[in-house]
């Protein structure tokens, strides 16, 4: 089976990691994308709701979608989530399943950056997804990594789980940002500041 690796901290999940998602699943005949929050990624603070708490998000967002499921693997281990430790288990438990990490792609770049990347590349393949017209340059990776990436188009969505919190936390609307699941999630929940809904 070819699946999709879908990290990050979904801090909340919103509209664009689904378009990622969908947009990779359907460009490179994924039959499965895989959400897996982070607990905390290398390269960003730890997030602020709880690890929890995003799961319980993302199951929101994902629960009417056959092709895409979640794993908890990354908050049940704890510490920095290290990709190389997912791919070493994930092709552990599922050897017979070819992986492909999703990831922005202006993330492409830093690759060669990332823990154990030769074992990496090893293991599973990169999709980098981005705005139509991407002027990524493969050509500033070595060989090793550049033909373990696969890039995407996908329609232009300008939101971020910051952006997002932001106006939560200053009383301003996110419906439409993020799956309705996951607006009614943290309507419900007060996350982010929201300020409980009047009753009429």
């Amino acid at each position: 089976m070819k699946v999709g690796i879908m990290g990050g901290t979904f801090d909340p999940i919103h509209i664009g990691h689904m378009l990622v998602a969908e947009t990779a699943r359907d460009a490179f005949g994924l039959e499965q994308v895989w959400f897996m929050p982070s607990h905390i990624p290398p390269h960003k603070h730890a997030a602020g709701a709880s690890g929890e708490t995003r799961l319980a998000l993302v199951s929101e967002a994902i629960r009417d979608n056959e092709s895409f499921r979640i794993l908890d693997w990354e908050i049940v281990r704890g510490g920095i989530s290290y990709t190389i430790e997912t791919a070493r288990m994930l092709n552990e438990r599922y050897p017979s399943d070819d992986f492909y990490f999703i990831i922005g792609a202006d993330m492409v770049q830093y690759l060669p950056k990332w823990k154990d990347i030769g074992e990496l590349v090893r293991r599973l393949t990169f999709i980098g997804v981005g705005r139509p017209g991407n002027s990524l340059n493969l050509g500033t990776l070595s060989v090793n990594i550049a033909e373990k990436v696969l890039l995407a188009d996908m329609p232009m969505v300008d939101i971020s789980s910051t952006m997002i919190r932001e106006r939560a936390a200053s009383g301003k609307s996110i419906r439409y940002m993020v799956p309705d699941a996951v607006y009614d999630y943290v309507q419900r929940s007060e996350l982010y500041g929201v300020q409980p809904r009047s009753a009429n």
